[in-house]
């Protein structure tokens, strides 16, 4: 028998996806209470209606709360979602642990892997959190820009738990008319298809921003969803994940739509601004540039090839010239296609 829809909800990270999350969910009729680091947004929530620091321009349900005190968004909470980024959320979720009920439902939708320690989200918590509660831990993730999840624009995305039970509870509490869930039991692939899209998003953005065109958007997507696969499927991810809502899905979202913020530093890069400039003048989290950091050194210790990756990272953290890095692309050893799938499908 499914448990009941929870109705007090703590949403625990209030950029732009977490306040999107909170608002949708404060649309259902839950009983919402959105933590923010930043009391300047606390501020604006409430004298305005608008998280003017991460989402400007879009009004929120009134009855959204919001707090900077993590007892106050946690007490009593029959679900918390997470939503802090990846790099922050070990030392958050040490601090919001003594507030978190044992029995709540836990999704997170943070995506990317921690570079100190290449965690994955799950296994945070799985350090943080009772046996049993991480274990019914649930991933949420898939195409959408929180800016059209608020304006209720049609959305579909999946929540991953090994639990049956858990899921299905994460897929009523997220479901609505404009917002469909599935679910799948790949919690590793779930996860990792969020995280390393971004690392693609980026690699997208930059051969916009040299005017490449869209045969060369194409074939970094193809491309970058095989060494994606390669290195989950290495993880222990199962390979259909990656064609899916997680995977291929937030791919093409993230490569090609305008309000993507790691495409938006791929494309800036590609038009010859640096790092520190990009970096320094936004708020925003581009989890791509982190994440990449990860992803080197995960596919190094495991022999996993990753041109695409790799060049993204020499890009961002060596500095490479973006043309020198496409010409070490299309000159690699010409090689044959159908490997790559076989070893996906063959789970090696």
């Amino acid at each position: 028998m499914r448990a009941p829809v929870p109705h007090r909800v703590s949403v625990i990270g209030a950029g732009a996806w977490g306040t999107a999350l909170a608002n949708l969910l404060a649309d259902t009729g839950a009983d919402v209470r959105l933590w923010a680091r930043e009391a300047e947004v606390v501020a604006s929530v409430r004298e305005t209606g608008q998280n003017s620091l991460f989402l400007e321009g879009t009004s929120l349900n009134p009855d959204l709360a919001v707090t900077t005190s993590l007892a106050t968004a946690l007490g009593d909470a029959e679900a918390v979602v997470w939503v802090c980024p990846v790099q922050h959320s070990a030392a958050v979720l040490a601090a919001a642990a003594p507030y978190i009920p044992r029995s709540a439902m836990m999704v997170t939708a943070s995506k990317g892997i921690e570079i100190a320690t290449l965690r994955r989200m799950d296994e945070i918590f799985a350090e943080v959190l009772p046996q049993e509660q991480s274990r019914r831990l649930c991933v949420l993730s898939g195409p959408s820009f929180a800016r059209e999840v608020v304006a209720g624009a049609p959305t579909a995305v999946v929540v991953a738990s090994r639990d049956e039970g858990a899921r299905l509870g994460a897929q009523a509490l997220f479901q609505t008319d404009r917002f469909r869930v599935y679910t799948n039991s790949d919690v590793v692939g779930v996860e990792l298809g969020g995280a390393l899209k971004n690392v693609i998003a980026v690699a997208a953005g930059v051969a916009a921003g040299l005017d490449l065109g869209h045969n060369a958007v194409a074939a970094l997507m193809t491309r970058g969803v095989a060494e994606i696969s390669r290195l989950g499927v290495a993880l222990g991810a199962q390979p259909a994940t990656f064609a899916g809502l997680a995977g291929m899905g937030d791919l093409v979202l993230t490569c090609t739509g305008g309000l993507s913020r790691n495409r938006t530093v791929g494309y800036r890069l590609g038009l010859g601004h640096s790092m520190e400039e990009i970096m320094g003048n936004t708020r925003t989290v581009a989890e791509g540039v982190a994440t990449v950091r990860a992803v080197h050194r995960l596919a190094r210790r495991l022999g996993i090839e990753m041109p695409v990756s790799t060049e993204v990272y020499r890009i961002i953290v060596e500095g490479v010239d973006p043309m020198e890095a496409l010409h070490r692309l299309m000159t690699r050893e010409p090689k044959s296609e159908n490997p790559d799938i076989l070893l996906v499908g063959e789970g090696s």
